[in-house]
């Protein structure tokens, strides 16, 4: 889980830094993040704690002992796998009640973060437009906050003629709330020329100056102050719904779906009904037309370029009216197949938890080593294969390649054979990884070839 937080501080690093944020703010958001990235940490963890504890005791000869016992591998797994049934359990309760307002928290605050001004920073030499309305450059700055050669331009409600304020030195304070920055100027000079009233010409312009010894002009600062969004207005959006949410927007989203084919279908198909219009009030027989393969030549001469132009109009409204209805069918279409990968994603992170489980403990047993070096390293090996199998064949049920229930499931289905066999080897003592027998088994086969 750190790892992962670090993971995240690096990708939004430059959305948290210069903002003046508060320890609480910050610990708010990687406490949301680390909800979040349960679904990656917990798998991970399972199969790294298996292969440590089964490595360890098949270090220490205690697999010898039990198993000499009369105890079997699977027996002595059982313990741990009642332990892994309850933690499968508590995942699947998260991942569908936990998970989604974890998701709706952090979504709502990142993007009052990633919204939120650069705290007020004036830099000499440099225009400061942070405060809406104002444009401030210093020549100088000390540590002190002591300022000189300040220029301002104020904009507000000028017409377009800013108010021009030069001061050669002044001080930069902030109030005791946070809310104002306060700028003590000394011996400066204020410029204001009035905007015509008489149209964009005026001959008689009139600009007034004004001389001080000292003013302090107040800034608000309510621009840079973090306004925190109605968490609810996120709570749509898929990844933060349970399963019973998930089920209804995929209903809506299904009902909308299918309202707009059978609109598109109306509207194609009321271009090409025959308007029959005297059918059933005559009682004259005429004999049906037979028109040939060559529409055209049966339209008389004097009536094929109206009729032309009105097929091609219609077919133009039915290709504008297509080709603006399909964006938004694909849209919904798209929303839908997410949905359906939502649903199975609360499902496959108990599942994998299991899975993981029968690879990592056999996997314990075989390699007989503990600790944080090899076990570590087949850990992130196996994770990784499974990881890579899940984010590829998500990716692809997402696009509508393949089925989102079997996207999702892959994994499982692809590792489980992997799994059986693991604990198959580990039970009949396979030297799977012995480096050793393999070395062993090679010299062997040199022999052999040398003898022949």
């Amino acid at each position: 889980m750190f790892i992962l937080l670090m993971f995240f501080l690096f990708k939004w690093i430059d959305d948290l830094i210069g903002k003046g944020f508060e320890w609480y703010t910050i610990l708010e958001l990687m406490y949301y993040a680390s909800a979040a990235n349960v679904s990656m940490a917990l798998p991970l963890s399972v199969l790294l704690s298996s292969i440590m504890t089964f490595g360890t005791l098949g270090e220490n000869y205690e697999l010898v002992a039990i198993k000499s016992a009369g105890i079997s591998l699977q027996k002595a797994m059982r313990p741990l796998f009642v332990v892994i049934i309850f933690l499968t359990v508590a995942s699947f309760l998260f991942s569908n009640y936990m998970l989604p307002k974890a998701n709706l928290k952090f979504g709502s605050l990142l993007y009052d973060v990633r919204n939120k001004k650069l705290s007020f920073l004036i830099k000499p030499g440099v225009f400061n437009n942070s405060i809406p309305n104002f444009s401030i450059r210093v020549d100088a700055k000390d540590a002190a906050g002591k300022l000189s050669g300040i220029l301002i331009y104020d904009h507000r409600g000028t017409n377009g003629i800013p108010k021009v304020v030069m001061a050669k030195e002044g001080e930069m304070n902030k109030t005791a709330d946070g809310k104002f920055l306060i700028l003590k100027l000394k011996d400066g000079v204020q410029y204001e020329e009035q905007a015509s009233s008489s149209g964009p010409y005026n001959p008689r312009q009139v600009l007034n100056r004004t001389r001080f010894k000292e003013t302090e002009p107040r800034f608000d600062l309510s621009s840079f102050d973090m306004n925190r969004t109605d968490p609810n207005a996120f709570g749509n959006s898929t990844p933060m719904l349970n399963l019973k949410g998930i089920v209804k927007k995929r209903d809506s989203l299904s009902k909308l779906l299918d309202t707009m084919g059978m609109s598109t279908k109306r509207i194609v198909a009321n271009n090409f009904k025959q308007f029959n219009i005297a059918k059933g009030y005559q009682n004259v027989k005429v004999a049906p037309l037979s028109i040939s393969d060559n529409i055209v030549k049966d339209i008389p001469n004097g009536s094929k370029k109206t009729s032309i132009d009105n097929a091609t109009n219609i077919v133009a409204g039915i290709v504008q009216n297509i080709t603006s209805s399909a964006p938004r069918q694909a849209d919904l279409t798209s929303e839908i197949i997410f949905t359906r990968v939502e649903y199975q994603r609360k499902f496959t992170l108990a599942a994998s938890c299991i899975l993981l489980f029968f690879i990592g403990a056999p996997l314990g047993a075989i390699i007989r080593k503990g600790g944080m070096g090899l076990p570590v390293v087949i850990a992130i090996s196996f994770f990784l294969i499974y990881h890579i199998i899940t984010t590829v064949a998500e990716k692809s049920a997402r696009e509508g390649s393949i089925n989102p229930v079997f996207g999702m499931w892959i994994a499982v289905i692809v590792l489980s054979p992997l799994a059986a066999f693991l604990t198959y080897k580990a039970t009949v003592d396979s030297a799977l990884f012995d480096v050793n027998y393999y070395k062993q088994f090679f010299k062997k086969l040199l022999r052999i070839k040398q003898k022949d």
